[in-house]
């Protein structure tokens, strides 16, 4: 058989071998292509978990200089010390002036005869130089609790048909052994001061008031339901506020064998005569039903974080949505440890807009048209370089990364956090409705949690109206021991008359 006859079977299988060559070679790249997608996943999950990790440690063991400075400390310039120090010896001539307006009692300290011995010459003959040598001291007089024997004055008409008694004495309800004053403070030292009741049972025991804190707690949510016209009032009036600012904080409810999770949320308004309410709601879950109960249809503006239990009150027709620029600047804050130099450009960025903020307070046009003007100019001007620099940054960092997800924020609540630019009313942050919070935060760790729902609810209500005494400088004690005798028979169509913002203290008493 000649070379030119013979034939190879193996060539044959050259297109078959070439075919499953190449599917093995896809088959391979598919697998390296996934398995490059896994690795940046999980470098994009590691690099986040970091990040939360290093958060909490900076949280539970950072030291102070490592936690975020607030704002008025990071805008501080040292070309304003001057001005600086001037108001502060302003503040200094204030509290002065505060200290003369204390009850001051002059003790005298007279010399004793012993002393009146010349050393030079013997002798006692001693003349007086001026007032003498004073020295100022702050003293604190313990308090006490007076016990009360109130008589009501009987008499008889001469004819013997008719008896009369005096009036009989202020009481918050019939039952009550202890006063309006006491009632009060029992309810401001929880809510104000976040003092659990066993605390201040143990407080009042020392004084020798044996009162244990199952009383208290009655009396306490007794004050809660003689005062809800008010804590309702209050509530009712943050829909027809212009601005409204919101946040939210879990607060335990007790259950069978445990406890479970709500949600206090505080709504932070002014009233039709702009001065400024705080009200505080209970809910058993974090959904968006509480703000739309809250605010309803109102239109207006909510400031308010990233947070999508809102979008129902702000979707199209509601209310106009405004973002918190300090909750942004706090995810740059986060992501220092993953790129410090991207972080502090956006916190710079940032910071440059509340330093014009700081500008339009000392030239004290804040809320006028030159503020609006001064904000639609500079401070356009800096938050347009911010979005030029986050579209620009964007795809340098891992979508899951810290400095990714602050970005990632940033740009998709940028309409809301330049909403400020339109309004010079409209604060940049949140913070106010953050630090109104902080109070239930510290009861929420003082006190653990409430019984029930309607315990919540209670403490809610009387959170809203000791928060709008303080906004106020309305004395929370003398406010509730004034408008809880009143409230039951003061008229429902005029109840705005002793809410916080508008209450008036009454006369005093003429003595008996």
């Amino acid at each position: 058989m000649g070379g030119g006859d013979h034939h190879c079977e193996w060539r044959d299988q050259v297109p078959v071998l070439q075919a499953a060559l190449a599917a093995a070679n896809a088959a391979a790249n598919a697998r390296i292509a996934e398995q490059d997608r896994t690795i940046a996943t999980l470098v994009e999950q590691l690099t986040s978990m970091r990040a939360t990790v290093e958060k909490l440690q900076r949280h539970v063991f950072g030291k102070r200089s490592e936690k975020m400075p607030p704002i008025a400390e990071a805008i501080r310039d040292p070309e304003r010390a001057e001005a600086e120090r001037v108001a502060a010896l302003q503040t200094r001539r204030e509290n002065a002036e505060l200290k003369r307006q204390l009850v001051t009692r002059r003790i005298e300290h007279k010399l004793r005869d012993d002393q009146k011995v010349c050393p030079k010459c013997g002798g006692h003959d001693f003349t007086k130089l001026g007032e003498g040598l004073m020295t100022e001291l702050f003293e604190l007089i313990p308090s006490f609790v007076e016990r009360q024997l109130h008589v009501q004055e009987k008499a008889r008409c001469r004819c013997g048909e008719t008896i009369i008694t005096a009036d009989v004495p202020d009481k918050v309800f019939d039952k009550a052994r202890i006063g309006p004053n006491f009632m009060a403070q029992v309810v401001v030292s929880k809510c104000a001061d976040s003092m659990p009741l066993y605390r201040q049972a143990k407080a009042y025991q020392r004084v020798g008031v044996q009162v244990n804190d199952s009383t208290l707690g009655d009396y306490f949510h007794r004050v809660a339901e003689i005062t809800k016209p008010i804590s309702n009032r209050l509530l009712e009036q943050v829909p027809l506020s212009e601005h409204v600012l919101a946040d939210e904080t879990t607060n335990r409810v007790q259950a069978k064998g445990k406890t479970r999770t709500a949600w206090l949320w505080d709504f932070i308004a002014r009233d039709p005569a702009d001065k400024e309410i705080i009200a505080f709601v209970f809910s058993p879950s974090r959904s968006g039903d509480t703000p739309a109960r809250v605010l309803g249809d109102s239109l207006g503006k909510l400031l308010v974080d990233g947070y999508a239990g809102y979008n129902k009150v702000t979707a199209p027709g509601g209310r106009a949505r405004a973002g918190c620029l300090a909750h942004a600047r706090r995810g740059f804050f986060d992501a220092q440890s993953q790129a410090p130099e991207a972080a502090q450009q956006a916190i710079e960025l940032i910071l440059q807009v509340y330093r014009i903020e700081r500008a339009a307070r000392d030239a004290g046009i804040v809320g006028t048209p030159k503020h609006l003007e001064l904000r639609q100019t500079e401070s356009r001007a800096v938050m347009d370089k911010l979005k030029a620099w986050l579209d620009a940054e964007k795809g340098r960092h891992l979508p899951k990364g810290p400095m990714g997800e602050a970005i990632g924020y940033a740009l998709g609540q940028w309409d809301a956090l330049t909403l400020f630019l339109t309004d010079p009313k409209l604060p940049l942050d949140n913070n106010a409705s953050e630090r109104a919070l902080r109070v239930a935060a510290l009861g929420r760790k003082n006190f653990l949690f409430v019984g029930n729902d309607a315990a919540g609810e209670n403490l809610a209500g009387l959170y809203s109206i000791l928060a709008t005494c303080e906004a106020n400088g309305v004395n929370p004690v003398a406010y509730l021991a004034d408008v809880m005798m009143r409230v039951g028979n003061h008229p429902a169509s005029r109840i705005d008359e002793i809410l916080p913002q508008n209450w008036t203290p009454p006369a005093p008493k003429p003595s008996a």
